[in-house]
This record gives C-alpha cells, sequence and structure tokens, in this order.
C-alpha cells in the first residue's frame, strides 16, 4: 500500500486529519515515498506538527527507519527550522530508530554526507542528526 498511488493519496489525505493518530499513521506510511514532492510536503509538516508532538516522533522514526538521503533530507530541513520541543521529539523518534531490533546502521553515512550539501539548512539539521546517531551509539 505504501508505495502505490492510491497508498500515498490516502496518506496524503491523512496528513490534514484533526486526529493525531491519522496524522502519525500518515507520516509512518508515506515515509517510504519520501522521495515523492507531494509525500516530502507532508511529511515535512508532520514533523514539524504544532498540535501533537507524537506526530513529530512517529514520523521522524518513520523517516529514520527508512534512513535514505531523501527521508533524511526531510528530517535535517526540519530540524534546521524546529524548535527546541519539536527538535527533541524528532530526536526521539531518530533514536527510537536506532534503538529498534533492526537498526538503521547507514544512518550516520547518510546524515555525512548530507552534512556536505550545499543547502545550508540541510547541512545544519544533518550535523544535528549525526550528533544524535553518536550519542545513540554510547
Amino acid at each position: 500500500m505504501y508505495g502505490s498511488v492510491s497508498g500515498v493519496r490516502a496518506a496524503l489525505a491523512e496528513a490534514v486529519s484533526p486526529s493525531w493518530s491519522r496524522r502519525a499513521r500518515a507520516g509512518r506510511d508515506l515515509a517510504a515515498s519520501a522521495d515523492v514532492p507531494e509525500a516530502a510536503q507532508a511529511l515535512a509538516r508532520l514533523l514539524l506538527d504544532a498540535e501533537d508532538t507524537a506526530v513529530t516522533r512517529h514520523t521522524a522514526r518513520a523517516l529514520a527507519r527508512v534512513g535514505t538521503a531523501p527521508a533524511m533530507r526531510i528530517v535535517a530541513l526540519a530540524v534546521a527550522a524546529a524548535d527546541d520541543n519539536q527538535a527533541d521529539w524528532m530526536r526521539t523518534g531518530v533514536q527510537d530508530a536506532l534503538a529498534g531490533p533492526d537498526g538503521v546502521p547507514d544512518l550516520a553515512t547518510v546524515c555525512a554526507q548530507l552534512a556536505r550539501e550545499p543547502e545550508e539548512a540541510v547541512r545544519r539539521g544533518a550535523a544535528e542528526i549525526l550528533a544524535w546517531t553518536d550519542d545513540a551509539g554510547r
């Protein structure tokens, strides 16, 4: 479902739901489609959800589990734009993914590459996430 066009459309509709649990589910469902522009925009909004930090945490965890450059670029940009509370919940989500049974072994490599991107906000956010991956490994 996640990769299908109808699955992405359904998740995009859920991303604007008044229900925090539906928005969180949308973040999980859209994470695998982080390279689709409409999904990327929705994921960025979900990471910076002003109404419920659970949405932020679940979306960050899902994107970190995907662990691709497009997924982590969205997180990096959100980290750069986040207030301290939102950034803390993104950190928790990323560390949840790192601590999971499957882990995310290439996440540090992806973030190190993003930390060299031309866009300053991506570099700054990726450097922050890279520090989180170091913290999780201790």
